[in-house]
């Protein structure tokens, strides 16, 4: 699995930027521009754990 293009797919399906992304997951800024332009990577558990909230949250 890419991450990084999960990541920001995951970030455009929610029609956020990158700051209001950031506040959402309470995440740095900076790691999540890291891990989009890959100077970073993200754990799979973490992005797991991102979608499994966005799932939650819109069911409610």
């Amino acid at each position: 699995m890419d991450v990084q293009k999960e990541e920001k797919s995951l970030r455009e399906s929610m029609s956020m930027n990158r700051k209001e992304f950031c506040e959402y997951f309470g995440i740095p800024y900076c790691t999540v521009t890291d891990w989009e332009f890959g100077k970073r990577s993200m754990p799979d558990y973490v992005f797991r754990l991102m979608e499994y909230k966005v799932r939650a949250e819109k069911s409610l």
